[in-house]
């Protein structure tokens, strides 16, 4: 079968995302050196600023990375495995691990914007868990109908 355009053109932003994200995260401690030039408070929280960051970073990649593998289930299409509802749970993990992060950020400085990724990643690490255990439905139905044929 064809593979769809719109499922080769997300795994290339997935890909591109997350060896640009992996760049990212890296280059923070400098980027947070040239923001505090021009905004204080990155020169006031420099080190806190890093390690939170970096900390959200890292399991930002580690979201992406588990998006890609399932990606590739999607690919070969057979998307309905044990693997893909591991790779949920752990998404949602990280979510809540991002969230967390952000939380702390919350005791230097209080943002709108780090209240909606709190609330965003709240959001999405019960959704990924939630869709984990519909994959999980899935895939022990799917199992059981290989079984009777």
């Amino acid at each position: 079968m064809k593979k769809s355009n719109l499922v080769l053109i997300t795994k290339v932003l997935l890909d591109i995302m997350f060896y640009s994200g992996g760049l990212i995260c890296l280059s923070v401690p400098y980027l947070f050196g040239l923001a505090g030039r021009y905004y204080s408070i990155f020169d006031s929280y420099y080190i806190p600023f890093c390690i939170i960051f970096m900390l959200a970073g890292i399991f930002a990649l580690a979201i992406l990375r588990e998006l890609r593998l399932m990606f590739k289930t999607v690919i070969k299409e057979d998307p309905f495995v044990r693997g893909n509802v591991i790779s949920l749970k752990k998404m949602g993990y990280y979510a809540f691990a991002i969230a967390i992060s952000m939380i702390a950020k919350l005791f230097l400085v209080v943002t709108p914007a780090t209240l909606i990724l709190v609330l965003v990643f709240i959001i999405a690490g019960l959704f990924s868990l939630v869709l984990s255990q519909v994959f999980d439905q899935a895939v022990t139905y799917k199992l059981e109908n290989d079984l009777t044929i």
